[in-house]
């Protein structure tokens, strides 16, 4: 376990002013991050420490070229993220979920996606990722960190292989691969039917 880091000790008082209601879960999820060190040395679980750690980790060199194929839709837009290594599947899911009230955005990577997740995660709706992807972080890992940061996004993991029920996130589904378009569309419904996440 690290030791905390001193240089932010003097600043704890801040960070807690600034975990206030009506602060997007975005902010808060880049908070968390920026005080890892000290969560951790006040006995915060070591699996929540080494996924916030991870988030703070991720190689920013991949985020350029995999956040999306195009810039960011425009603020107040509800989106859908796909994450997915494979480039045909992450199109298909894109472009089915692009026919729905969602706007989806294509991440080849967790890392990706987190990138996304830190400037836009008040407007995503959808998480769709495969387990298995590309860079340090798997979908379950992610599935976790989004659960614990930006809890108002609905998760919906997939695999062509088998996945033990307990290593998701209680409030993930699973949807086995190969999927169906439907199912699909069904949880883009379901996500879409939810309020929008309120964005300041």
């Amino acid at each position: 376990m690290r030791k905390p880091n001193h240089d932010g000790a003097g600043r704890r008082a801040s960070a807690t002013e600034t975990l206030s209601p009506g602060v997007p879960l975005d902010q808060i999820g880049e908070t968390l991050a920026a005080f890892y060190d000290s969560l951790v040395a006040e006995g915060v679980p070591e699996h929540l420490a080494a996924l916030v750690r991870q988030v703070r980790q991720a190689e920013p060199e991949q985020a350029p070229a995999e956040i999306a194929p195009a810039p960011l839709p425009v603020t107040g837009t509800r989106i859908a993220l796909v994450v997915e290594d494979e480039p045909e599947l992450r199109e298909l899911a894109a472009s089915l979920l692009d026919e729905t009230e969602l706007t989806a955005i294509g991440c080849a990577s967790a890392e990706a996606a987190l990138d996304v997740l830190r400037v836009r995660g008040g407007e995503v709706a959808l998480v769709f990722a495969d387990v298995r992807l590309a860079g340090a972080m798997n979908g379950i890992q992610l599935a976790h960190a989004i659960a614990t940061l930006w809890p108002r996004a609905r998760l919906v993991l997939t695999s062509g292989h088998g996945l033990d029920r307990p290593a998701l996130p209680p409030e993930a589904v699973f949807i086995p691969k190969p999927w169906r378009p439907r199912d699909v569309l069904a949880e883009a419904e379901r996500a879409s039917g939810e309020p929008p996440p309120a964005v300041f």
